[in-house]
């Protein structure tokens, strides 16, 4: 039986809900977002990037590709969270949820990145 691929995709919390496993993946809770719009199935805030990490950051694009790399050892200290997630993805759309502004240069998509190494090498 072939293995399905993994079904992730990232949103802004600000943008339309869509149907899916919806996780917030920041360690804050966005401003003006209630809970009940939000429509979150969980909020696992130990896989957002450490507060460190994030201020040091600040989305600076000059500094992507050092957060990358920072941020992915963050996460390699979760593996059976990460996997958890994967199996999700392999079920249903997962749907990673940021507040952040930039589009190109935020944690969800390294999150993403990660889930979907794990989904090729699995």
């Amino acid at each position: 039986m072939p293995r399905s691929e993994p079904k992730i995709e990232i949103r802004r919390i600000y943008d339309s809900p869509v149907e899916g496993y919806r996780v917030l993946v920041d360690r804050l809770w966005p401003r003006g977002v209630s809970k009940a719009a939000a429509r979150l199935d969980e909020w696992p805030r130990h896989l957002a990037p450490s507060a460190g990490l994030r201020k040091w950051f600040g989305h600076d694009p000059a500094r992507w590709e050092e957060f990358r790399a920072r941020y992915r050892g963050e996460l390699a200290a979760h593996p059976d969270e990460l996997e958890r997630l994967r199996q999700i993805a392999r079920r249903r759309k997962l749907v990673l949820l940021f507040a952040a502004k930039s589009l190109d240069c935020n944690h969800a998509i390294v999150l993403r990145e990660v889930l979907s190494s794990i989904t090729s090498r699995g």
